[in-house]
């Protein structure tokens, strides 16, 4: 099976071709563009450079959140556009699982974070088992007091991926909770690991294709304190 994933849910911008879960090609941007200038060169260009169509590909994966609001809309959408136009079915993933495919060497328990802010990171626990993450809880919003206190129940080392993994290592540094930080290369997400996530999962239309925000945006959180304002 021929996949081709793109990951937008944060600062980085990512596309890949995975073939029976072996990487033929990736590039990833992390840039001032906004995803919605980088994604779709990047995808034509890894087709034509592995002389391939969009004919060939058998399913579209994306990371369908969390992460960025407009990050993920740009990805979703795209996929979507895409999976329509070429009449191909497509996968929506968590990004957590997709991030914690980058734990497979260090093994044990892989603890991906995004800084979600409001004093907050979206996290999902998972320990390596079989060559392949295992999900030990849901996607959340958790704040690292919380994460924290979780995280010392379970006794042993934690693997940290993601934009809020150095503030969450110092964290739990401050704790006395044992803890590694992903090296550079593997600290952000990427399309191969939503192309590995995604192999397994079951494939919808463009149009069933939905993002996965786990909280209100700061816009609509903005309107919901100024409503109640002023039902007061």
């Amino acid at each position: 099976m021929l996949i081709l994933a793109f990951e937008s849910s944060a600062k980085p911008a990512s596309a890949a071709l995975v073939r029976d879960g072996r990487m033929l090609a990736q590039t990833t941007q992390i840039s001032a563009l906004t995803h919605s200038r980088t994604l779709l060169p990047m995808a034509e260009d890894l087709l034509k450079n592995c002389s391939l169509t969009l004919g060939d590909v058998d399913v579209i994966a994306v990371a369908h959140g969390p992460g960025s609001f407009t990050g993920i809309r740009i990805g979703v959408s795209t996929v979507k556009g895409l999976a329509w136009g070429a009449d191909k079915p497509c996968v929506g993933v968590s990004t957590l699982e997709a991030m914690a495919w980058h734990g497979l060497a260090a093994g044990g328990m892989i603890c991906p974070v995004m800084d979600a802010r409001r004093s907050q990171v979206y996290n999902a626990l998972f320990r390596i088992a079989d060559g392949r993450p295992v999900r030990l809880c849901a996607d959340r919003a958790i704040s690292l007091e919380d994460l924290a206190a979780e995280l010392a129940g379970y006794e042993e080392n934690v693997f940290l991926i993601g934009d809020g993994a150095a503030m969450t290592k110092a964290y739990l540094d401050g704790c006395g909770i044992p803890c590694t930080l992903a090296p550079d290369n593997l600290v952000w997400q990427d399309a191969w690991g939503v192309a590995m996530a995604a192999a397994d999962k079951k494939a919808v239309s463009g149009a069933e294709l939905l993002p996965v925000y786990l909280r209100l945006s700061q816009a609509e959180r903005e309107r919901q304190e100024r409503l109640a304002r002023e039902e007061k």
